[in-house]
């Protein structure tokens, strides 16, 4: 039993592989790190981006895809979906074991759709219909747009994870759009399920630069607390709202809970240890969706204690201090979600110029 089983069993949290690689796929590389411990998986267009150019294993099925035709963006969702079902299947005995609750892969919807509420339901019911797949998450982004797709969504059976999460304010916002869906839904709820994915790092990020600015004794001796402090309200917030009676009838009806799940938990900053936003975020009905560097760490040197709601009160005072030096946390989390899309769209783009320049240069060379 390694330490991820551990995190699991007495933890309550499910350990996920934030990467997908077809030759991962073909060599065992996912099955094994199932077998230490991971209970489910996340993609986005920067991880297949990588595994294009990582790895020979997509140029047969693009090729013939360029040779019949299809664009460059055609193809492109052809060789994702097909990485999809093939994990999909690969987990579907642990989903299926762990009644729905774990063994998903997650999917992303276009997002270049970020602000289009009716292009991101048509996309999220196109990817469900290819896929096709009980243990499929339709990624969205938690945008103003984004929240009634997310709703509409749910009410017709997609499961969705929420991503691209980094205030409260929000994360209130896809709660309510969660039981909201279930509420509108006209079939059961048995199956139905979600998690909404906060992102941690990036907040330390963006904050510990404003500390840094701002210099004084006190600003520096917050660093690297807002992310953790912010996710631990948000694991409080996911409390109350899945308890009493509103949840325990769509519970009783068969729904499983929207689960937090903590994203963006690699460090960024050396000087933070390896497994800083793991360490702390422990608690019950959560995911840690990780990095394999992330996941090895862990296994070596993690510490599997209830965290995320072991001290509240210092973090309400943590987010506090933050705004009495001056951290207008509304702010930065605002402009993170608008980087955060930014960054994601301009790493599509990258990612159709890296099919057409480069995981096939003799078809870019002959001018096909």
């Amino acid at each position: 039993m390694t330490r991820l089983h551990v995190l699991h069993e007495s933890g309550g949290q499910s350990p996920w592989l934030d990467n997908l690689r077809r030759d991962w796929l073909r060599n065992g590389e996912v099955a094994r790190w199932v077998e230490r411990g991971v209970r489910g998986i996340t993609s986005n267009p920067a991880i297949f981006q990588k595994a294009f150019t990582a790895t020979t294993a997509y140029e047969d099925q693009f090729r013939a895809l360029v040779d019949d035709g299809r664009s460059t963006e055609d193809a492109y969702w052809d060789l994702v979906t097909a990485d999809i079902v093939e994990a999909c299947d690969l987990l579907e005995p642990l989903s299926s074991a762990s009644g729905r609750a774990d063994g998903q892969v997650s999917v992303e919807v276009s997002p270049s759709l970020a602000h289009d509420t009716q292009g991101t339901l048509d996309a999220a019911r196109e990817l469900n219909r290819r896929i096709d797949r009980p243990n499929l998450y339709v990624k969205i982004p938690a945008t103003s747009e984004g929240i009634p797709a997310i709703r509409a969504a749910i009410s017709e059976g997609i499961n969705v994870n929420v991503t691209l999460l980094f205030s409260l304010t929000r994360y209130a916002e896809v709660i309510e759009a969660y039981l909201g869906g279930l509420e509108d839904a006209d079939g059961p709820l048995v199956g139905r399920s979600g998690v909404a994915s906060f992102f941690v790092s990036r907040v330390d990020n963006e904050v510990d630069r404003l500390l840094t600015e701002i210099g004084t004794e006190k600003a520096l001796s917050l660093r690297g607390r807002a992310a953790v402090a912010n996710a631990q309200l948000a694991y409080a917030l996911y409390l109350d709202r899945f308890s009493g009676e509103r949840w325990e009838s769509l519970s009783k009806a068969g729904a499983l809970p929207q689960r937090p799940l903590w994203a963006s938990t690699s460090t960024k900053n050396p000087d933070y240890p390896a497994t800083l936003y793991v360490d702390t975020l422990i608690a019950p009905g959560t995911v840690n969706t990780m990095p394999e560097a992330t996941l090895a760490a862990f296994e070596a040197e993690g510490t599997v204690a209830r965290s995320a709601d072991a001290d509240l009160d210092g973090a309400r005072r943590v987010l506090d201090d933050l705004a009495s030096v001056g951290i207008d946390l509304d702010a930065v989390t605002d402009r993170l979600e608008t980087e955060g899309i930014n960054a994601f769209v301009e790493s599509f783009d990258d990612l159709l110029r890296t099919l057409d320049q480069g995981v096939i240069p003799d078809l870019v060379a002959d001018g096909r």
